[in-house]
């Protein structure tokens, strides 16, 4: 009798760790098939998906592809998360040109990257320094405010092009900004009423 119960338990976690390996593999990626008209910026663009992560994934040389190739389709963010770093791109980059606002949600993306800074959008956003929030949208509570669709497409465009591009970890609006440190970083560049730096 005892022998029947663990051959049991062990044929049930047995086939429990298949099934968790195949669940998990299937919520890590998905397959895309390549239409006429399709550039691997725009399958990245539109899934959320780095280029260059899009190449390394499915073996690519280059940027060639070609209708009905299959290509492996790495998960993004959550959709909370596109949804979260849109509504902080909203609050941050109202008024600004759209590069200024692919430009601000590449930062989120470039501290979640870089060890110096929690490793999710979430903690990024939410992230206090020395009782102070990071972002001034979550301290006046513009950021639950719902993004617009310009700022939902920066996060795509973002994403797309992630770990590309010059290093930006912080912003600010030299106009208004009354931080000293921040004057000390390496400007990167100048969008708008922005002024990006690392």
């Amino acid at each position: 009798m005892g022998k029947r119960v663990i051959k049991t338990v062990i044929t049930i976690l047995a086939m429990f760790s298949i099934i968790s390996f195949g669940t998990n593999q299937t919520e890590a990626a998905s397959v895309y098939t390549v239409k006429s008209g399709d550039s691997l910026y725009k399958i990245g663009q539109t899934n959320g998906v780095p280029v260059q992560l899009l190449q390394s994934m499915n073996h690519l040389n280059s940027n060639t592809i070609y209708p009905g190739q299959k290509l492996t389709l790495p998960d993004s963010l959550s959709s909370s998360d596109k949804d979260l770093l849109a509504r902080l791109v909203t609050a941050e980059a109202k008024g600004e040109p759209y590069a200024g606002k692919v430009a601000v949600a590449t930062v989120v993306l470039n501290r979640v990257d870089n060890p110096n800074f929690p490793n999710s959008v979430r903690d990024v956003i939410y992230q206090i320094d020395n009782g102070y929030y990071a972002f001034s949208p979550v301290a006046n509570g513009e950021i639950n405010k719902p993004a617009d669709a310009e700022s939902q497409r920066a996060v795509q465009e973002a994403l797309a092009y992630r770990g590309q591009g010059n290093g930006s970890l912080y912003f600010y609006n030299p106009k208004t900004s009354t931080s000293k440190w921040i004057f000390s970083k390496q400007v990167t560049v100048k969008i708008g009423n922005h002024v990006f730096a690392k």
